[in-house]
């Protein structure tokens, strides 16, 4: 409810000269001016929706305090303005006698406004002048200003901080009430998983800051510190809403991913159960290959293959049994950890098998480089060439016997080479050459 701003200044003037009529009608006319002035603000004042709550509120703290002081300086407002009422209806009926009034009326008239408002108590800790003191309609107005204004501001801050802050905590609450439904519906409970903890705190934290706010207001009220004049100049402090509003939107992002483990979980279990497969596929692979290296390749260091990862195969079955306990918030992290562990076990199963076969790729690779020279040397028309027969025929055993020496077999296929090279180079001189 808006409330009218300070009241304007007083016309009265203490120990004036005698008013002629003119000017003593002007002065009743700013003095009944003002006074309605006054009123409307006093009634607004009292008819304030946050006034009427501090009135009823079981209050603590700052602002128990400070209403307290609200309340005695709003009792002293009243009495300012019906000594303020008596001076002006004083003035007022000498001023109706006539309508022209007499010398002597003008002087009671100048003298009524001149002397001010009657003895008023203004002490209490809200005024200056204790009681029995006579005030002067400018300082009256002054004072009443100043009291209307610091009444005003406890006011209007605390009404500003009970509409802004219990109902968005409110509305927090319930948010908060359908996020930990959908949670316990996932698992994600106290005691079971961090989020369920933090669920459980933000609970009891919004049940403190309502009440303390409902009780306090004025504690969770920033002042501007601008030097305004503005009634209720400041804000309220939502430092703690926020912080758990930022927590909620956390663990709700965190109940989503756990949502969408129990959507995928089905699909994520069923590739990793491929990828684990394909490694223990290709390790039983390594395994064979190794032994078939040993056999047929001598004086060669062949690494051993390890087994499957009985770590890996455990976690997996963890996995399916939480899937089927709908134990999503403990699924979440294991199948995160399991997608990245088994694509590394599929690697290095992959890496045992090429380092186990390298030996068998190297005398494949000394077989075909066997076979093409030959072939070069059969177009030359050489290949009944005592030296190439007998180095052809001595690298071949070698290649094609087990266990093979690949070392020596690479220097058999090195010779052939050799021979067949030099061998060549003197038909390429007499143009029956290789083309």
């Amino acid at each position: 409810m808006g409330v009218p701003g300070p009241f304007p200044g007083s016309a009265g003037r203490p120990d004036a000269p005698v008013l002629d009529r003119e000017e003593a009608d002007r002065a009743l006319a700013r003095l009944g001016a003002e006074y309605e002035a006054i009123e409307t603000s006093l009634s607004a004042l009292q008819d304030h929706a946050g006034r009427r709550l501090l009135e009823g509120a079981d209050l603590s703290g700052v602002t128990k305090e400070r209403w307290a002081q609200t309340e005695r300086s709003l009792a002293v407002l009243w009495s300012l303005f019906d000594a303020y009422t008596e001076v002006l209806s004083a003035a007022r009926e000498v001023r109706a006698r006539r309508r022209w009034p007499s010398a002597a009326d003008l002087a009671e008239l100048s003298e009524v406004l001149g002397r001010g408002a009657a003895p008023v108590a203004v002490g209490d800790g809200v005024g200056g002048a204790g009681a029995g003191t006579r005030i002067g309609l400018a300082e009256l107005v002054d004072r009443l200003t100043g009291l209307y204004a610091r009444s005003l501001d406890v006011i209007v801050a605390a009404d500003a901080v009970w509409s802004a802050l219990p109902a968005r905590i409110d509305l927090l609450a319930e948010e908060l009430r359908r996020t930990r439904s959908l949670a316990h519906s996932v698992g994600v409970r106290p005691g079971e998983h961090p989020a369920g903890d933090d669920l459980e705190r933000i609970t009891q934290e919004l049940a403190r800051l309502r009440s303390q706010v409902i009780a306090d207001p004025l504690a969770f009220w920033v002042s501007s510190g601008a030097g305004s004049a503005a009634p209720g100049g400041g804000r309220p402090d939502t430092v703690r809403y926020d912080r758990a509003a930022r927590t909620l939107e956390d663990i709700r992002r965190e109940v989503a991913a756990v949502l969408d483990v129990r959507q995928d979980a089905e699909r994520r279990l069923m590739l990793l159960r491929d990828v684990l497969s394909r490694a223990d596929r290709t390790l039983t692979e390594a395994r064979q290959a190794r032994g078939e290296v040993l056999a047929k390749i001598a004086a060669s260091e062949v690494p051993a293959v390890s087994g499957p990862s009985t770590v890996l195969h455990e976690q997996l079955a963890a996995a399916a049994e939480y899937r089927r306990r709908s134990q999503w918030h403990r699924l979440s992290p294991l199948l995160d950890s399991l997608e990245e562990r088994a694509e590394e076990e599929l690697q290095r199963a992959r890496a045992s098998l090429t380092a186990v076969t390298a030996p068998l790729a190297v005398r494949a690779e000394l077989r075909g480089r066997l076979d093409a020279y030959r072939a070069r040397v059969v177009r030359h028309g050489m290949a009944a060439d005592p030296l190439l027969v007998e180095r052809y025929d001595l690298a071949r055993r070698m290649l094609w016997s087990a266990p093979c020496d690949l070392r020596a077999a690479e220097q058999a296929v090195w010779r052939y080479q050799e021979a067949a090279a030099e061998a060549m180079v003197p038909q390429a001189g007499d143009g029956r050459g290789e083309p």
